[in-house]
């Protein structure tokens, strides 16, 4: 019987900073995970090369619920960032194992495919409106028929969201980048420019926008109202989530669909969310809510009410993650849309994924597994580099909320 011989951990920075593990069996056979939590990297890889490595030894690799339910319940801490993005490794690369093994590609393990592609949208943004919708344009002749819109705010001096160059990536200093934000000047601008984008390119396509947590629920109620003509696909965060109540508050004043869950690690985050229909896409990881495994258990909880999947997929997810995003976007069968926003060129010679864009959808591969190979030695030149996400600060000089 096949048993793991192996596990491997590495860091490294090819374009930004991504945690991969890998698992080998006795019979050789290897699996990925991504491990990746956006500005504290190394707590993951310590948790797993000091706490969970030891575990996985000798263990049978086909057993991924019970080692699941072993790395979860046997730590008695369990959930927070940390611990369940460690889990999501483990488990996903437990899946890219089981689907080398079988000979098939993962989706096909989770009941095949429900849909021909995974629609994704990516993010257009500008410094001002004029280049918010150049940028909109470039999109569209890409081919997406989903975009997320994000323009600075005039008068203030760093609006998070606005891609500075040719990958958009928020945690680009090695300390963190302390921005200005004015929430009155942003309720002014953001619907104008929204409006904007519609005006010149009409309704076509689905338009997204992200808060990024930074309104009261008063406020995000008044902006979700303030954007109804635009037709949103969805606003990304409009309040911190602690408070899930306070989404009942915004759910009465305005009919603008919300989307809500990247910062979420399990089932228990997002269950009043959800079977209150307080939100109507979640937009819980594979790579920060305990892998393939248990996102699939959230996804199947938002079935039964009418809650459709958006997941994360900023560039702090590894082509590891984003492959094994879309093998579980294209079989589940209430699946919305999901991000994707493509990696930096360094990052494509560390990972090869089969992966691939077309007509504004992602394909998965047909390999068996996740379909993702990682390089080692290429990713020896580019060690580890610590990388902050910024902080938002109010005008008056205090920390202010994503």
């Amino acid at each position: 019987m096949s048993r793991i011989e192996s596990v491997e951990v590495f860091v490294a920075s090819p374009g930004r900073t991504f945690v991969t593990l890998r698992i080998t069996t006795t019979d050789g056979v290897t699996g990925l995970g991504d491990a990746t939590l956006n500005g504290r990297e190394l707590a993951v890889a310590s948790y797993l090369r000091d706490h969970v490595v030891p575990l996985l030894i000798g263990r049978d690799p086909a057993r991924i619920e019970d080692t699941w339910q072993f790395l979860y319940k046997g730590a008695y801490w369990r959930r927070g960032p940390v611990t369940m993005t460690a889990i999501a490794a483990v488990d996903t690369a437990l899946w890219d194992i089981l689907g080398k093994t079988a000979g098939l590609p993962v989706h096909q393990l989770l009941g095949g495919r429900s849909r021909d592609g995974v629609l994704v949208y990516s993010h257009a943004s500008g410094t001002d409106v004029p280049s918010l919708l150049d940028d909109v344009e470039r999109h569209l002749e890409l081919g997406y028929k989903a975009v997320r819109a994000q323009a600075a705010v005039p008068g203030v001096g760093g609006t998070y969201g606005v891609r500075k160059g040719r990958v958009y990536e928020p945690a680009a200093s090695e300390l963190p980048d302390e921005q200005p934000w004015d929430t009155e000047a942003y309720l002014d601008f953001a619907p104008r420019y929204l409006e904007a984008v519609r005006e010149r390119f009409g309704f076509g396509f689905h338009l997204l926008h992200d808060v990024h947590h930074r309104l009261t629920p008063n406020e995000a109620a008044r902006f979700g109202k303030s954007v109804e003509a635009s037709r949103l696909f969805w606003m990304e965060d409009p309040t911190p989530a602690e408070n899930q109540e306070s989404f009942r508050l915004i759910r009465q004043h305005t009919t603008t669909p919300i989307a809500v869950g990247e910062v979420m690690n399990s089932i228990w985050d997002v269950q009043h969310l959800i079977t209150e229909q307080l939100i109507d896409y979640v937009r819980t990881t594979v790579v920060h809510a305990g892998g393939i495994t248990h996102l699939r258990r959230i996804f199947d909880l938002a079935a039964l009410h009418q809650v459709r999947t958006g997941s994360h997929g900023a560039t702090d997810l590894s082509p590891v993650s984003m492959a094994a995003a879309v093998h579980l976007d294209i079989a589940v069968p209430n699946f919305g849309i999901q991000e994707y926003m493509g990696h930096a060129d360094e990052t494509a010679e560390v990972f090869r994924t089969g992966v691939t864009f077309a007509d504004g959808m992602l394909h998965p591969s047909d390999e068996p597994g996740l379909g993702v190979e990682y390089d080692e030695k290429a990713a020896e030149r580019f060690p580890y580099q610590r990388r902050y996400l910024p902080v938002a600060r109010r005008l008056d000089g205090s920390v202010h909320d994503w």
